[in-house]
């Protein structure tokens, strides 16, 4: 199909957002609101923006012109009648949606395609009581439509191949990338972005680390564009708390979406985020406040105290005791190389997916000595300490100060340039698993397991994922680049340890990790 018409139903942001790629995709683009004057004020409001974008050299005055006059408001809704496709962007509401889809086939040709861009609700339901529901799809943009290069292109279970393959047709020529997903509660996206705000809730209410701190980790340490609680504060609880509660009741409640009580504590206690001034954090005209930085004062006050007299080494991997051991040998710290650690030594474990006290125990040392150090992260961007429940202040002294700087401690001499120098480590308490430990590997372990389900292919849910949430990877190209069984890993021991359901490893995972293939891989039934 060939589209040269589009109708846009609801004229807001989504919208709004729709109809300019539309329209700068050379398509006609007709404009409907139910509500009087709604259509002409969005129209208004995009040809304001597009001008500014023109202004500042974005879009030749040609080009804007070309755009402006594909823009057109109409007034009834049978006047979208010639629209080969039409696309719904109105309130989230099942019963409202179900009406209009009626309403819409009353005035629309038999061969007219009508998506939905609904983002939570099922497109087989909305679809259900279609004269013709299989040429019902969903078409799910996301804000702001014009950035975010991504739609989620959803077949009901009646819709037919050639209707999802026109939306997939339309969605590059607006310069999208379509994915196409199974119905299923949050498709690609939503369904993908359960792990990271989920999994952080629970470290904050283990009392693991301050939200500041947990944000500071999964921004600096994983890569994170923003972190947790400010991605919240962000969308707003009052939106994100009860999409938790949405997809892990229509989940059955599943134990990977599990939502927290934090949450709904601050929707009813009204501390929605930046919206109101209160979430997570505090802020000023939508900025957001900076915090009394009485946690990182404490830390650095550790450095006066600390020399380093010499330091042990375990590790799970041999990759990450070479590491260390370059990074002590590049401060001149002095190794310790014997079976046991001396009593005065300094004792660096580098673990996955346990806390300090079980792993001193497994390497039979005392953990009286020990601090553990993530290094699923890597030592150049954000280092996290954890010692045990019972180390000695000196010990957890002497790791903070080796590691709580860029140039790291060589002695006496530098601890004044130590305390100078900004904070790149932090201190948590003891977590079966670090922080960006547990968070990265749930954001993988459900992208395995949504490849599993076979809502969307391994390569759609990366891209749909990596685009749609603004991670540093897809889930799955994650797992390969980190190693599928370092992943399996610190799940296992975490699953092990706890007995919690929601870190038992998906099968895709452990398949691909013991057989060392690609999470990519996929099975062919000869």
């Amino acid at each position: 199909m060939t589209v040269k018409t589009l109708a846009i139903v609801g004229t807001g942001i989504m919208g709004m957002g729709i109809a300019q790629i539309a329209a700068q995709a050379d398509i006609q683009v007709l404009l409907y609101d139910a509500k009087a004057g709604a259509a002409e004020q969005g129209r208004h409001s995009l040809q304001a923006m597009l001008e500014k974008l023109t202004a500042k050299g974005k879009f030749s005055d040609d080009e804007l012109q070309s755009m402006l006059s594909n823009l057109t408001v109409v007034q009834e809704l049978g006047q979208i009648a010639t629209a080969e496709i039409v696309v719904e962007a109105i309130i989230e509401n099942l019963d409202i949606k179900k009406q209009l889809f009626a309403q819409l086939e009353e005035v629309v040709t038999p061969d007219t395609i009508l998506a939905t861009n609904t983002s939570s609700l099922s497109v087989t339901a909305i679809a259900a009581d279609c004269d013709h529901p299989e040429r019902v799809a969903g078409f799910h943009f996301f804000n702001p439509v014009p950035l975010m290069k991504i739609v989620e292109i959803i077949p009901g279970l009646s819709t037919q191949q050639s209707v999802v393959d026109a939306l997939t047709d339309l969605a590059k020529r607006m310069g999208h990338l379509g994915v196409v997903a199974k119905d299923t509660p949050g498709f690609i996206v939503n369904h993908g972005g359960r792990a990271y705000g989920t999994e952080a809730l629970k470290i904050l209410g283990e009392g693991v680390a301050s939200f500041e701190q947990i944000d500071r980790i999964l921004r600096d340490g994983a890569g994170f564009r923003m972190g947790p609680f400010e991605l919240m504060d962000l969308t707003g609880v009052d939106v994100s708390h009860p999409v938790m509660e949405s997809i892990y009741n229509q989940f059955y409640h599943e134990a990977r979406y599990r939502p927290h009580p934090l949450t709904r504590q601050m929707l009813v206690g009204k501390k929605l985020g930046r919206k109101v001034g209160e979430g997570f954090y505090q802020y000023e005209k939508g900025q957001k406040l900076p915090m009394d930085g009485a946690q990182n004062q404490s830390s650095k006050a550790l450095v006066s105290d600390a020399v380093i007299t010499s330091v042990w080494v375990g590790a799970d991997l041999a990759e990450d005791k070479t590491q260390l051991i370059d990074y002590l040998n590049a401060h001149d710290v002095t190794i310790d190389n014997n079976d046991t650690p001396h009593p005065d030594s300094l004792v660096l474990l580098a673990i996955y997916g346990e806390d300090t006290t079980n792993a001193a125990i497994r390497y039979h040392i005392d953990p009286k000595q020990a601090v553990a150090i993530d290094m699923l992260t890597e030592l150049n961007k954000h280092r996290t300490l954890m010692p045990s429940l019972i180390t000695q202040a000196r010990f957890v002294a002497q790791a903070y100060a080796l590691f709580s700087s860029s140039t790291g401690n060589k002695g006496s001499d530098s601890r004044e340039a130590n305390t100078q120098e900004t904070c790149s480590a932090t201190l948590i308490t003891e977590s079966t698993g670090f922080v960006a430990q547990r968070v990265v590997a749930m954001v993988i372990n459900l992208g395995c397991d949504i490849a599993m389900q076979k809502i969307a292919t391994p390569e759609d849910i990366d891209n749909a994922v990596k685009l749609g949430l603004g991670y540093p990877y897809g889930p799955i190209s994650w797992g390969d680049h980190l190693g599928a069984s370092r992943v399996l890993l610190i799940l296992e021991r975490i699953y092990g340890l706890t007995g919690d359901p929601r870190y038992r490893p998906s099968p895709w995972l452990q398949r691909r990790a013991k057989l060392d293939v690609s999470l990519f891989t996929q099975q062919t039934i000869y």
